[in-house]
């Protein structure tokens, strides 16, 4: 433990890198959400954590939960940085694909039945 006080070397506090920004400006965002970076806009004029997010993002479709654990952030933190990428154009959150519905009891038997008669 270190004293009252004193950080360990390399501890940033949450607040630094959401510039003081507590809360996302989206509340649709979750650990399962899909982002999707848009190559065409320019990454110039974003601060250094926004910027390594995007660079991140750039080469596919993560979840926020992969870019959380990847850059090492608070997932907080992340929906925070991830709320005003998206609110600038720099990405796109999508939902994640819902689990498939449940198939019909009824047909799976139907289909049972005709298997065994063959």
């Amino acid at each position: 433990m270190t004293p009252r006080g004193r950080r360990r070397a390399g501890m940033v506090r949450p607040y630094t890198p959401t510039g003081g920004r507590a809360a996302p400006s989206r509340r649709t965002l979750d650990l399962a959400t899909l982002l999707i970076a848009n190559p065409d806009k320019p990454l110039g004029g974003l601060d250094a954590h926004s910027h390594r997010l995007m660079q991140h993002c750039l080469p596919g479709v993560l979840s926020l939960a992969e870019v959380s654990a990847d850059l090492q952030l608070p997932a907080a933190v992340t929906k925070v940085l991830v709320a005003s990428l998206v609110d600038s154009g720099h990405l796109v959150s999508r939902n994640p694909v819902p689990a498939a519905q449940q198939t019909d009891r009824h047909l799976l038997e139907r289909i049972l039945d005709a298997l065994e008669k063959l």
